[in-house]
């Protein structure tokens, strides 16, 4: 499998961009409510331990087979972030699946943000060479499971590290 490289994502609200170290400090403040790890786990990261965090994440994974894909989300027109979006693309018995996860910052949840950057993630997925699309998600967090469904994912029965397992299959 050659890697697949982040490339910008345009929907129609958003501009979902590939993730530069020089992202970390503004990030480290849209991150910085440690309600955000209620259902992920961790604690806010310090500007300095994220800028670390994305060196490793855009150096790329160590295993060419693998490409660790990330994105910051930003409203169209406008100069500041608001949360995440990323793609973890493995090889399966059945061709590449690509793990996603998002993440908005507090005070722009409940606008829609993550479930349109979902959908333009999972769409732009679609045109790579990716044949399954999963997400894994806490059972009690409701949110994250209706932006799985805005993204045209649907939860399985299963389950790993205590969250379910949701799936989308991309056509061919």
């Amino acid at each position: 499998m050659s890697g697949i490289v982040a490339q910008t994502i345009n929907t129609k609200r958003l501009e979902l961009l590939p993730l530069h170290v020089g992202h970390a400090e503004e990030m480290a403040a849209v991150l910085s409510d440690p309600a955000l790890h209620t259902f992920i786990g961790g604690s806010p990261e310090t500007p300095q331990a994220l800028r670390s965090r994305y060196q490793r994440m855009t150096a790329g994974s160590p295993d060419p087979a693998i490409s660790w894909l990330n994105w910051v989300i930003r409203p169209r027109g406008e100069c500041y972030l608001t949360g995440t979006v990323q793609a973890t693309v493995c090889p399966s018995d059945h061709g590449p699946i690509a793990e996603i996860a998002w993440v908005v910052g507090t005070p722009w949840q409940g606008r829609g943000i993550a479930g349109e950057a979902a959908r333009g993630l999972v769409d732009w997925l679609s045109r790579q060479p990716v044949h399954t699309v999963i997400a894994h998600i806490h059972p009690e967090h409701r949110a994250s499971a209706a932006v799985a469904t805005a993204a045209g994912l649907t939860p399985t029965d299963e389950w790993h590290d205590g969250e379910i397992r949701w799936h989308r299959s991309i056509g061919r």
